[in-house]
């Protein structure tokens, strides 16, 4: 174990675009647990959009990480001390310890993974948060029947990627939408998707009447912005929409003014956004499927790997342009 620990804390709040000087590497003591506690060593860290919310102090869903106060965000690590006899040394979890290479939290906020057949990484991935709200936001919202057509955005990312394949099992037709011809063939040829939508290709209209000549009847949206907007006049009558997120005005003073809301309507959409942490029942159904399926080589997922805590934000900020392909991670050397 090493004698200090490394943290990156939120420093300034952003007002558009974050910046790597929003972030300030610290460095201290190796902090001790107490009773009940577990300190776990991280070897992985999670970059997620939401995040950028997190970052900011208006309101949401959640309470903004603080000034000063380390990064939330998901972890994977081994426990180096327990005080709490659910867990020992050498115990590999997964938990909420932020960004940083030790964490201390009370044992029930950590979960024992198996590695056996599963590495330790995707647990962060497909058989972790992601994973999840793919699985709840297809299963619960869309409820996608064989034979209709589901179109996921931002279809070669770690929620987007699962969404897609979950789709195909159910015999649907299933159709992605993602930025560059690259993460295109991805989608098609890897993921098996039906078609893909490259939104960078400057024909985004006419590409998805092509891409969707029957209309969609489920539509996991993770992007926002014109793409949904767009999206939402290729609905059909009584289709269904899982908001995940809306990662195009994550970084903007002037978000996207929607001109297509009508068509909710219209088309008797049903429209409901979730926060898969508010569903925590539905986890353990979630993560046995998902694992048996990543086990078993049937779900296919992809990582991008920043090395070492210091170029997380780097990391986070490319993410957020998109320029990360699969899953972001960073590996906490």
């Amino acid at each position: 174990m090493a004698d200090h620990n490394l943290q990156l804390v939120l420093a300034e709040r952003p007002s558009g675009w974050v910046e790597e000087h929003h972030f300030r590497l610290e460095r201290g003591p190796v902090p001790e647990p107490g009773e009940g506690e577990v300190l776990v060593r991280n070897h992985w860290l999670s970059l997620d959009p939401y995040m950028r919310g997190r970052m900011s102090d208006a309101k949401s869903y959640a309470e903004p990480v603080a000034l000063g106060a380390v990064m939330v965000g998901g972890t994977a690590g081994e426990v180096v001390v327990s005080r709490d006899p659910h867990f020992k040394p050498g115990d590999k979890v997964v938990g909420m310890l932020g960004w940083q290479l030790y964490g201390v939290a009370p044992a029930r906020a950590l979960q024992k993974v198996d590695v056996t057949h599963v590495p330790l990484a995707a647990h962060l991935g497909p058989v972790g948060m992601p994973g999840v709200t793919a699985w709840y936001g297809l299963n619960a919202i869309c409820e996608p029947k064989t034979g209709e057509t589901v179109v996921v955005t931002a279809a070669s990312g770690a929620v987007g990627s699962v969404v897609g394949q979950l789709a195909k099992a159910k015999g649907c037709r299933a159709v992605g939408v993602a930025g560059g011809a690259e993460k295109c063939r991805y989608v098609a040829e890897v993921l098996g998707l039906d078609a893909c939508v490259d939104y960078k290709a400057g024909n985004l209209k006419a590409d998805l009447k092509a891409a969707l000549p029957n209309g969609a009847d489920c539509l996991f949206e993770n992007v926002g912005g014109e793409i949904f907007d767009t999206l939402l006049t290729r609905t059909n009558a009584f289709g269904r929409i899982a908001l995940c997120g809306m990662i195009a005005d994550y970084n903007t003073t002037d978000p996207y003014c929607m001109k297509n809301v009508r068509t909710v309507l219209i088309n008797r959409l049903k429209l409901e956004g979730f926060i898969v942490s508010e569903h925590m029942d539905q986890w353990p159904a979630a993560l046995r499927e998902l694992g048996g399926l990543v086990a078993s080589g049937k779900l296919q997922w992809r990582e991008s790997v920043a090395q070492g805590l210091e170029q997380a934000p780097a990391a986070f900020i490319g993410m957020l342009k998109g320029q990360n392909f699969g899953k972001q991670l960073v590996k906490l050397n």
